[in-house]
């Protein structure tokens, strides 16, 4: 007695069809699982063997091997009980079905026969549409009932939700006993793309404000320094509020990466505001770019499209942050193990933040500095130069004065500055139109730089000047380049001035005043 069900796995962002085979045969009773399961894989027989029961059906007493193929890729999850319970079933003819061939399934059991949500079904429903368009004739899939918003994200395939085996199973017999699981994506993106925080809330920091107002415009990864309390994790947290407007692809590809790593809230179908991810300075290099025996997205992957914040980056460790710095240059991260090479988007623009010292008030002028140059000077020098050259913009967060705090007036709102961004943003599209993978002005490498950002003998000199005197390497004549062509976005203005090149400068003369004690 031999049986076929359809299911999927994810691998990395993408996922693929798995063919969940069930042979019965008249021997003592054993239960093998084939086909590189995990250990949640290999545990499903008891979970099956109790759901079955629990649910009224009859368990064989007999010799059960399920095969899962491809038999070379290394499965893991929970996410077969529910085509293994079926296929079980199938093959001692409890389900009055014949060809199970039309519907894909996928769903974790309880003991008691209630299906559970599982991650990742996003990118298989993804998967079985693609097989869909391809021609292959597919009725639908069977998902958790949780799971279904997430799933009919997926276009041209039918979604049925389930919550119990017995349920799943009457559906098979009659599929008239669920209804199509609808969803109208339009609706949903519109009413996700909400944010809790804005930037009216911020009082005073104006440069602070202009500087991420730029660093928004264009895509530029942002440092900010100055004393506790200063304002800059508030601000921080507000940089994702005045980022260009998420478009449907960014937020299906955002969706994929966060359902693939199990962080998507049940009953939510979409990913629709920018993300932002903000790890503890004691995370690991694996944490941060992702890693594992089967490599997980890493905080990099899961601020893809959005902002990753590293709070107090001073006291993240030094190995930890230099595996940013290719990431942070290629969009993407690349993850080698002896099972599997996956790579992971990881497209995300970096904002941190840290004290100018141990102690926090260098250059403050309500508290007294205790720290001497020779240990200001091996505080910063945690930060690299490498790394530091790949941050565009450079700015220092003053502490707030007592006439800002105490103003009953409101700032200006993230709408308001996303307007801005967003108008940035459409200029720069249509600039590189005909460029592949440049979408903002962070984006341009050197050839770019010099087809988009000519610069009249004035604004060379005044550069020159910048570059002598505070030791610029090649790469921050180039960001600075970047960054002024940003500048010269917001103001509409086609050509870069002597100005935009003097506000640009002024983003690096952190070079001169820290690090360069």
């Amino acid at each position: 007695m031999l049986s076929k069900i359809y299911s999927a796995a994810t691998l990395g962002v993408n996922a693929y069809t798995v063919e969940v085979e069930s042979d019965i045969q008249q021997q003592l009773p054993t239960f093998i699982t084939v086909g590189l399961p995990d250990g949640a894989v290999r545990e499903s027989k008891e979970r099956v063997t109790a759901a079955i029961k629990n649910s009224d059906f009859i368990f064989p007493a007999k010799k059960i091997t399920i095969n899962l193929a491809p038999a070379d890729i290394r499965k893991e999850g929970a996410g077969f009980d529910l085509p293994i319970a079926i296929g079980i079933l199938a093959a001692t003819g409890q389900i009055l079905r014949e060809d199970f061939d039309d519907f894909v399934m996928f769903g974790e059991l309880s003991l008691d026969g209630t299906v559970r949500p599982v991650p990742g079904v996003l990118p298989m429903a993804m998967e079985v549409s693609k097989n869909c368009k391809n021609g292959k004739n597919m009725k639908g899939i069977l998902v958790p009932r949780e799971n279904a918003s997430e799933a009919a994200m997926a276009e041209d395939v039918p979604v049925y939700p389930i919550s119990t085996l017995r349920e799943a199973i009457h559906f098979l017999e009659d599929e008239t006993t669920i209804k199509q699981f609808k969803l109208d994506m339009a609706s949903v993106f519109s009413a996700s793309r909400k944010y809790n925080v804005d930037f009216s809330d911020v009082k005073g920091q104006e440069s602070a404000k202009r500087a991420l107002e730029v660093a928004a415009a264009g895509g530029h990864n942002i440092i900010m320094i100055g004393p506790p309390g200063s304002g800059k994790t508030m601000l921080a947290r507000r940089l994702p509020t005045i980022l260009p407007d998420m478009i449907l692809p960014e937020a299906l590809e955002t969706t994929k990466i966060h359902s693939v790593a199990g962080l998507i809230p049940e009953n939510t179908a979409l990913v629709a505001t920018r993300p932002f991810r903000s790890p503890h300075h004691t995370i690991s290099d694996a944490g941060l770019i992702g890693g594992g025996r089967i490599p997980k997205p890493g905080e990099v992957s899961l601020a893809h499209h959005g902002v990753l914040f590293l709070d107090e980056i001073a006291e993240f460790r030094k190995n930890v942050l230099e595996v940013m710095r290719q990431p942070m240059e290629d969009g993407q991260v690349t993850l080698s193990r002896a099972t599997a090479t996956l790579t992971y988007p990881a497209s995300f623009m970096l904002a941190a933040a840290m004290n100018p010292c141990p102690c926090g008030y260098f250059g403050d002028n309500n508290h007294e500095c205790n720290c001497t140059t020779a240990v200001i000077q091996k505080y910063m020098s945690r930060i690299s130069g490498p790394l530091l050259d790949r941050i565009d913009i450079h700015i220092t967060v003053p502490s707030v004065k007592f006439k800002e705090l105490s103003s009953n007036t409101s700032g200006v709102k993230s709408e308001v500055i996303r307007a801005n961004i967003n108008r940035a943003r459409t200029v720069q599209l249509k600039r590189f139109e005909k460029e592949s993978k440049i979408y903002c002005n962070s984006h341009m490498q050197s050839k770019d730089i010099r087809t988009y950002c000519s610069i009249d003998e004035k604004s060379n000199s005044l550069l020159g000047m910048a570059i002598r005197k505070q030791g610029l390497s090649a790469r921050a004549y180039d960001r600075i380049l970047k960054v002024a062509r940003t500048i010269a976005d917001l103001e509409d203005s086609e050509q870069i001035d002597t100005p935009h090149i003097a506000e640009a400068i002024h983003y690096r003369s952190l070079d001169r005043n820290l690090w360069a004690l």
